[in-house]
């Protein structure tokens, strides 16, 4: 089973969001990660947070935490999922304005594996090691070095191929390629990058 943890971030287009999940996802929502849930006609399995952005209601099981906390609503939604097990992490809602909760959202998925992050415009993922993307053709694929360079870098799928590479901390050279398979692969040595690919439209 999949994790799909709901924030209260930005979703204009809750038609595409709405279908990337599928049966059986054990949904937790972030505070007010319930009132996208509502919109789209889900019903979330737990809620998470301070409830400084929702109501709470008290038919669905809840875990409430004080407003003055060392932790955003968003990452205790994500410990809980890792916690019960769940290896595939998929987040909505999660960008927005807040571009502090936007960030810490995005590098909050380096400490799981399998998690993901989905928003209107784009999917990113966390690269250590190794990531394998499936049936992504044709969309728009950027890498880009987080905290230090991405050394010895390969890639299989993509328009531009690396071949034990290195994307420099601070640089574009890995932004915009192009994936041209339905499986497409990325190893690094060492470091850590955040991988963006734009949904197509």
């Amino acid at each position: 089973m999949r994790a799909v943890v709901i924030g209260n971030g930005t979703i204009n287009d809750y038609e595409y969001i709405k279908s990337q999940l599928k049966s059986g996802d054990f949904i937790i929502c972030a505070d007010g990660g319930v009132k996208h849930a509502k919109k789209m006609g889900i019903a979330p399995d737990v809620v998470i947070g301070d409830f400084d952005s929702s109501e709470r209601d008290t038919s669905v099981k809840a875990y409430a935490y004080p407003t003055r906390k060392d932790f955003t609503d968003g990452e205790l939604a994500v410990t809980y999922a890792a916690e019960h097990g769940y290896s595939e992490i998929m987040l909505l809602g999660m960008t927005g304005d807040r571009l502090d909760h936007t960030l810490t959202d995005i590098f909050l998925m380096s400490r799981f594996a399998g998690a993901y992050l989905i928003d209107d415009r784009n999917e990113i993922h966390i690269l250590k090691d190794r990531l394998k993307l499936c049936k992504k053709r044709g969309r728009t694929l950027s890498i880009i070095p987080v905290c230090g360079d991405l050394c010895g870098i390969t890639s299989s799928g993509l328009e531009w191929p690396l071949e034990d590479e290195t994307l420099y901390f601070g640089t574009s050279r890995g932004n915009s390629n192009i994936i041209v398979s339905d499986a497409c692969e990325i190893t690094v040595r060492s470091g850590t990058g955040v991988v963006i690919i734009n949904n197509g439209e």
